[in-house]
C-alpha cells in the first residue's frame, strides 16, 4: 500500500511520518500493492486529528480520531480500520472473491460470533428537481435536514449538499 500523508494547519515531523508509515505497513497486509492510503494530521483547539483513508478498489475505509497526541490519534485510526476490515470480512468476501486486490485469509475474524446485519429501515422516493447548489442549500436548510440530493442544472448530474461538522457546507458531486 502507498501512504500519502500531509497536514492541516501542521507539518508532520519526519518522526511522525515514519511512525505513521510503520503502522500503516500493519494493514499493508491485507491489500495489494496498488491501493492508496490517505493519511492527514490536523492541528485543532485542544489536540489532533488524524483522518485515514483507504481506497480498496471501489471499497472505501476512512477513519478519523480525536486526541491530544498525534500519536495517539494515529493508534486510534489503526484500531478503527482493522476493526472496520475484522467487522466487514465475509461481506468483502463476497463482494470481491477471487480478486487479488484483498488478502482475506490475512484478515482478522470479527470480534463477535453473529455477523452484524444491515438492514433498511424506510425507504423514500422522490423527483430530482433540478437546481443550483445554492437553491439545494436553501432547500435542505426550509427542510431542516443534514443533507439533500438534487439534480444539479449547471451539470446535469445528481449532487447531494450537506452540513459540515464546522456548520459549513459540502458538495458530493456524482461521476459516471
Amino acid at each position: 500500500m502507498k501512504t500519502i500523508i500531509s497536514g492541516k494547519n501542521y507539518s508532520p515531523s519526519e518522526k511522525l511520518k515514519a511512525t505513521m508509515e510503520k503502522k500503516f505497513e500493519k494493514l499493508d497486509k491485507y491489500f495489494s500493492n496498488e491501493i492508496t492510503g490517505n493519511v492527514m494530521v490536523i492541528k485543532e483547539k485542544g489536540g489532533y486529528k488524524v483522518e485515514a483513508t483507504i481506497n480498496a478498489k471501489g471499497t472505501i475505509f476512512r477513519a478519523e480520531v480525536k486526541a491530544d497526541d498525534p500519536y495517539d490519534a494515529l493508534d486510534g485510526v489503526i484500531d478503527k480500520l482493522s476493526s472496520q476490515m475484522s467487522k466487514f470480512k465475509s461481506k468483502l468476501q463476497k463482494k470481491y472473491k477471487g480478486s487479488k486486490d484483498f488478502m482475506f485469509a490475512d484478515l482478522p475474524e470479527p470480534e463477535t460470533d453473529e455477523p452484524e446485519e444491515l438492514h433498511v429501515v424506510k425507504r423514500k422516493r422522490f423527483e430530482l428537481v433540478p437546481m443550483t447548489v445554492d437553491e439545494a442549500i436553501v432547500q435542505m436548510e426550509l427542510l431542516a435536514h443534514n443533507f439533500f440530493v438534487f439534480l444539479n442544472m449547471e451539470t446535469d448530474s445528481v449532487n447531494v449538499v450537506y452540513r459540515r461538522n464546522d456548520n459549513d457546507y459540502g458538495l458530493l458531486e456524482t461521476t459516471y
